[in-house]
């Protein structure tokens, strides 16, 4: 009896082990994620573009302006940096910048030119910045 629960707990243990392998190297390898003084500096860039600018952040059927979406597009860049999500200022954009965590629904931005979606407004803001420097 002793051989035959040997037998069948011998697999599940290894099938554990390598799931537990898996997890840890996912979880480390994640934690690596750094970001650089460029993409540090670009994300400010892209915020302070937030914050001056003269459209509407739409997020849930609100509107608000520029400060108001900065403040809260940090504390979402600070809870992701925490978990160490953010590697570069795409990173930034599509995590934070691009729909609501709660409701899932999609940023936007209204301007005197229109309507857009939050993340095609910032990585064109962030192309522009690019070219600039």
């Amino acid at each position: 009896m002793w051989i035959l629960k040997a037998a069948v707990t011998r697999p599940v243990f290894r099938q554990w082990l390598i799931t537990a392998s898996i997890g840890f190297f996912a979880v480390a390898g994640g934690a690596q994620a750094q970001t650089t003084p460029q993409a540090n500096q670009e994300i400010k860039g892209l915020l302070d573009f937030v914050e001056r600018s003269e459209c509407k952040f739409v997020r849930n059927g609100s509107e608000y302006p520029g400060p108001q979406a900065r403040a809260h597009l940090e504390k979402k860049l600070n809870y992701l940096e925490g978990k160490n999500l953010v590697s570069s200022a795409e990173d930034f954009i599509d995590l934070a910048a691009t729909k609501s965590s709660m409701s899932g629904k999609a940023y936007e931005v209204r301007c005197s030119t229109g309507v857009q979606p939050t993340s095609t407004w910032l990585k064109t803001e962030l192309q522009s910045q690019r070219q600039h420097h």
